[in-house]
């Protein structure tokens, strides 16, 4: 058995931060108190998984299973969800749940519907999780009418999980944490999961308008990139082919680090609040996305990318 996980208060510090910030700047109507309650359910669902997870890395026995779409997919991705989705089902059963492996759940009371969803990828990186990388994360993300308000990535092997809440400063294991400034793509250390994800034609050919930019290009972290982003080691991270899951919790650890994160249109992240509450569907949202710490090497990597 792993040893106990030793964990900040992440409540505490959603609080903190969030009686910090300005009303103006403090997430749509929701209080502080508010706030470190859902920060704290968010914990716990990341530590459910991390009790599955840590189960089944490096197991000589992990049985590896393939998805419609041919990505891999193993027992540990779904139980993972599994336990997250027994957590929210306890502590907030108002709220509807969006997960990559059991798609959308609705709240105890459907025809009322929720201001609130959960979405939650069980294991960002599950290629680097067969292999034994530990660069792979669980993400937590909740959206209060649409809006990513808060995020949580959390790496339990290495004992590493970043905070984000809307109007607040990130916190790397309960510390405040921030990008590094950066003044030019030139100058820039840039991750792609891999060169493998930008389809041929034009979406290939943005990418390498960004890489070629670059001051150096690098591959293989999934979600545990944003999180050298959010800490001022790396400088931009250019993605595509992405589903909500996998970003959608990034976007508020990124911002709160001082970071910008957008889609390759220069769009704000979000959910389409009327779908999720009329047709219970997670739909419109992009599948590409760039996050930098800089909001120059922001701006000049959507000028490569050039999309349109």
């Amino acid at each position: 058995m792993p040893p106990p996980l030793l964990r900040p208060s992440v409540a505490a510090a959603a609080a903190a931060a969030a009686a910090s910030s300005s009303p103006s700047s403090t997430t749509n109507t929701l209080s502080a108190s508010e706030l470190a309650h859902l920060a704290d359910v968010a914990a716990a669902c990341a530590d459910a998984a991390a009790q599955v997870t840590l189960r089944h890395f490096r197991s000589p026995s992990l049985a590896v299973d393939s998805k419609s779409d041919a990505s891999p997919v193993t027992v540990a991705d779904r139980a993972a969800e599994a336990a997250v989705r027994q957590v929210l089902s306890a502590r907030v059963p108002a709220h509807a749940v969006f997960g990559e492996e059991g798609g959308m759940t609705l709240g105890d009371n459907p025809d009322a519907g929720s201001e609130f969803l959960w979405v939650v990828d069980p294991i960002d990186g599950t290629k680097s999780f067969i292999s034994g990388k530990p660069l792979w994360g669980t993400l937590v993300a909740l959206l209060h009418k649409g809006e990513p308000v808060l995020g949580l990535i959390d790496q339990p092997v290495l004992r590493e999980r970043w905070l984000g809440v809307k109007g607040a400063q990130t916190t790397f294991n309960g510390k405040e944490t921030s990008t590094r400034g950066c003044a030019s793509l030139r100058e820039a250390y840039l991750y792609a999961t891999t060169p493998h994800m930008f389809a041929p034609g034009k979406i290939e050919q943005a990418w390498y308008r960004v890489r070629d930019a670059a001051r150096i290009p690098l591959y293989g972290c999934d979600c545990y990139a944003y999180g050298l982003l959010a800490l001022g080691h790396a400088d931009v991270v250019v993605e595509a082919d992405l589903g909500p899951y996998d970003y959608l919790a990034i976007a508020p650890v990124v911002a709160g680090a001082g970071g910008k994160m957008t889609d390759w249109r220069g769009r704000e992240l979000r959910a389409n609040y009327d779908a999720v509450r009329r047709r219970h569907s997670v739909e419109g949202l992009a599948r590409e996305v760039v996050a930098a710490g800089d909001a120059r090497v922001h701006g000049e990597a959507l000028e490569k990318l050039g999309w349109k």
